[in-house]
């Protein structure tokens, strides 16, 4: 069976943060970003809220029709990395999120100076599943329909797996884990991984 998919548009943003908070609310990288359940639950949505408006702006938002689950993606460019402008995404991010967290700061500043340079790539930044759908292959089939598009277009692909899980997951889909973790200040280990496209384009 298919999975119907979709472009979000700005009419779908409280879905698509009501989708993220949820599904990440467990995640080891959040749980350290947001220490304590209470305070996670009454902070986190802040920030993916955040994140959704950079990619609404700036990238591209897949939603599953059933509204189940959604992937947050950015075109990055050759010679340069992902936020990398200007202005300073990661401390405008901390003082719209939580002005006192400065973990918010630190985990875009950490990331950012991971994220491979020197070839143009799709950036898988996130993607969430509803907790109660979980299992079902709705991220697989959000993340591989544009895998398609980067084999046709011989684009690589890069992501940070933030559990072993997720890492496994994307194993499957053909990532490979760079060799250099991120491991974040008393906290999980987070593993940047990169896919080669699997076709090379036609001339």
């Amino acid at each position: 069976m298919g999975v119907a998919i979709r472009t979000a548009g700005e009419g779908d943003r409280e879905l698509v943060v009501r989708l993220l908070d949820e599904a990440f609310q467990d995640d080891p990288v959040s749980g350290w970003v947001f220490p304590g359940e209470e305070y996670r639950r009454r902070t986190h949505h802040r920030l993916m809220a955040a994140f959704t408006d950079v990619v609404l702006a700036d990238g591209r938002i897949d939603l599953t029709e059933d509204g189940a689950a959604c992937a947050l993606w950015l075109s990055v460019p050759a010679q340069e990395q992902a936020g990398d402008d200007s202005d300073d995404v990661p401390a405008q991010v901390r003082e719209a999120v939580d002005p006192e967290n400065e973990r918010v700061e630190l985990v875009a500043r950490l990331t950012e100076g991971i994220h491979p340079t020197g070839r143009a790539h799709e950036y898988l930044w996130m993607i969430g599943v509803t907790p109660a759908r979980q299992g079902e292959g709705l991220g697989t089939a959000l993340v591989g329909s544009v895998l398609d598009r980067c084999d046709r277009e011989g684009l690589p692909a890069y992501l940070e797996a933030s559990s072993g899980r997720s890492r496994e997951l994307y194993e499957r889909l053909g990532f490979a884990f760079t060799g250099q973790a991120l491991d974040l200040p008393d906290g999980p280990r987070m593993w940047p991984m990169w896919r080669e496209p699997r076709t090379t384009p036609t001339v």
